[in-house]
């Protein structure tokens, strides 16, 4: 039930005491964030319970919005440091070698991986790799615009920069992926083609 109000006008219905058109914010914004957060964390539960987290941190700051950017880009950086924060906090279930029942346990799981989803996986990982070894502010912009797809507007408002600026460093960013995947992952990459 979309109420066709533009996203200033309900958060200002909200400051002013309406809490319920926080609803509409939500109902809006809600695939968006969670398919953020997923591209974060892997594991749907707890990727939908961030989710929610972030909603909440969102409303708590909602006056803290200046409404200079779009509510999607103020929205991303609640996104990005909240999921960054959970996977510093998120500590690996670790077991002993010398246990037997690891070696059960392991034998037993099922992947669940089709030959078509591992060889994404791969693609994914082999992407991934190359972007951990990009410079963070040329990671950061391969990021912004591929994994959260936002715009070179939103891209340009969230680093503080022109859009042609972010263009610019876009382009050149594409370049030295290209560059390390050819130089790590040649092979992989022949294959690909």
């Amino acid at each position: 039930m979309s109420t066709g109000l533009h996203d200033n006008e309900i958060i200002s219905r909200v400051l002013q005491g309406e809490q319920n058109a926080y609803a509409e914010l939500v109902n809006r914004y809600q695939p968006y964030v969670f398919t953020l957060v997923l591209r974060f964390i892997k594991n749907r539960e707890e990727a939908e319970e961030v989710a929610q987290d972030i909603f909440i941190k969102a409303y708590r700051s909602l006056a803290d919005f200046r409404r200079e950017s779009k509510f999607s880009t103020w929205l991303y950086t609640i996104v990005n440091t909240t999921c960054i924060t959970f996977l510093r906090k998120k500590r690996l279930d670790t077991y002993s070698l010398d246990n037997e029942k690891v070696f059960e346990m392991a034998d037993n799981v099922d992947s669940g991986f089709s030959a078509n989803q591992v060889e994404q996986k791969s693609k994914l990982t082999m992407v991934t790799k190359a972007i951990s070894m990009l410079n963070p502010d040329d990671a950061e912009v391969i990021t912004l615009f591929y994994k959260a797809e936002q715009s070179l507007e939103e891209i340009g408002q969230i680093l503080g920069l022109e859009p042609n600026t972010v263009k610019v460093r876009l382009h050149r960013a594409r370049q030295r992926l290209k560059e390390k995947m050819e130089l790590h992952f040649a092979q992989e990459v022949r294959d690909l083609n």
